[in-house]
């Protein structure tokens, strides 16, 4: 009897994220529905996952408080971390959504988690001391990373470089324990908190050093090949989104985030003819916005396609895309005046009731924080607060 319950809990699918962020903005009136609930009416863009509707929620009136910056892209900083007033004097990001619980089941997988970028090394993940983590571009290496086993050299390297840093977690471990008889009660609870991240962070590089000893998956997929066009946005999107139920399925890892970044080029799309940052910045021109629909809409059947592949995915009797929340949406509310509230999201998947327009308070923008406190709950996190949130979005 417990050995069939072993296995019935063994069956059950890891609960996984992925975030997609289109940087230069989705254009509002062909994303947010006219009527909130489940009777809405289709919009344009929304008509692309049409098939899908029942597998996905959109939000209105969602957004980070005080996100005044820099710039008017420095909001893209903060998408998953909803740290206030990204890039002014003494700003300091905060830890991202995936890295939060990165620390808590990352290295249950071979990967804490994955950055993709369309094109740069950009990305919406950053520690907790805010340091942004580098995303990979080349859909090639990330095949790599995920499938193909190293050299026996390129295996011994990261094996050393794993041994260096369990080295220093013993040399900063023992250096704290000679400071611990100089404090204070109130400075050694601190240095308790310290020794736990110390502890964590050798668990962490011991499960590291297993994985690194351990042959990678093998899928019947053929590696990609890179496109030379930096200009085919959405041919980047497709090879990226590609790997998506690959490293999903193989478990490889549960948290991929994936960052569209604006670029100052015509993008490869019949029909458009000028940048796409200038068409974001469309000042009501009916021609601008027409090419601009173009891009987003190509986006929206991109995306659409990966919920297709995750969706024909089984995983027992359920499909990868019911394990999988997919979190696509905008850190610009309108690009077009760089405003940040009222950011366009839609989540698909992961287990949640979907098939609706969920609309919060136009004035007073619900914190997106709630929404993530919502996607960490369901990843397992026992946790009732992020960033700025004030409670959990019931989905």
């Amino acid at each position: 009897m417990w050995g069939r319950r072993a296995l019935a809990a063994e069956a059950v699918p890891p609960k996984r994220l992925v975030t997609i962020c289109a940087s230069l903005g989705i254009y509002g009136p062909d994303f947010f529905p006219a009527e909130s609930g489940d009777a809405y009416t289709p919009t344009p863009y929304l008509k692309m996952i049409e098939a899908h509707r029942q597998d996905f929620t959109v939000f209105s009136n969602l957004s980070h408080p005080d996100q005044n910056g820099r710039d008017g892209h420095a909001s893209e900083l903060t998408w998953l971390t909803g740290a206030r007033h990204p890039g002014l004097g003494g700003f300091r990001n905060t830890i991202s959504l995936d890295q939060f619980i990165a620390e808590k089941i990352g290295f249950e997988t071979r990967y804490p988690s994955l950055q993709f970028n369309t094109g740069g090394g950009g990305s919406q993940s950053y520690t907790r001391s805010g340091v942004m983590i580098p995303a990979e571009s080349k859909p090639s290496k990330i095949f790599a990373k995920l499938f193909l086993d190293g050299s026996a050299a390129e295996i011994q390297q990261q094996m050393r470089k794993l041994h260096e840093g369990r080295s220093i977690m013993d040399t900063v471990g023992e250096e704290a324990k000679r400071l611990e008889k100089r404090f204070g009660s109130a400075d050694r609870d601190k240095l308790d908190e310290y020794f736990t991240s110390v502890r964590e962070m050798e668990q962490r590089l011991q499960k590291a050093e297993a994985w690194v000893q351990k042959p990678k998956p093998k899928v019947d997929a053929p590696p990609p090949k890179d496109l030379q066009d930096e200009k085919d946005l959405i041919g980047r999107m497709n090879l990226l989104f590609d790997l998506v139920p690959l490293a999903f399925q193989t478990d490889s890892t549960r948290l991929i985030t994936i960052m569209i970044q604006g670029r100052g080029d015509v993008p490869t799309i019949p029909g458009v003819k000028a940048d796409h940052h200038n068409l974001s910045h469309h000042g009501q021109d009916p021609e601008k916005i027409a090419q601009l629909r173009l891009i987003e809409t190509a986006q929206l059947a991109a995306l659409g396609t990966l919920m297709t592949k995750l969706k024909a995915k089984q995983e027992g009797s359920k499909s990868l895309l019911e394990s999988t929340a997919v979190l696509y949406g905008s850190n610009l509310g309108n690009a077009n005046s760089h405003d940040w509230h009222n950011l366009p999201l839609l989540l698909a998947g992961g287990g949640f009731k979907h098939g609706k327009h969920h609309t919060g308070d136009a004035k007073n923008n619900t914190p997106m924080g709630n929404l993530f406190v919502s996607l960490m709950q369901n990843m397992g996190i026992e946790a009732d607060t992020f960033g700025s949130s004030t409670g959990v979005l019931a989905i």
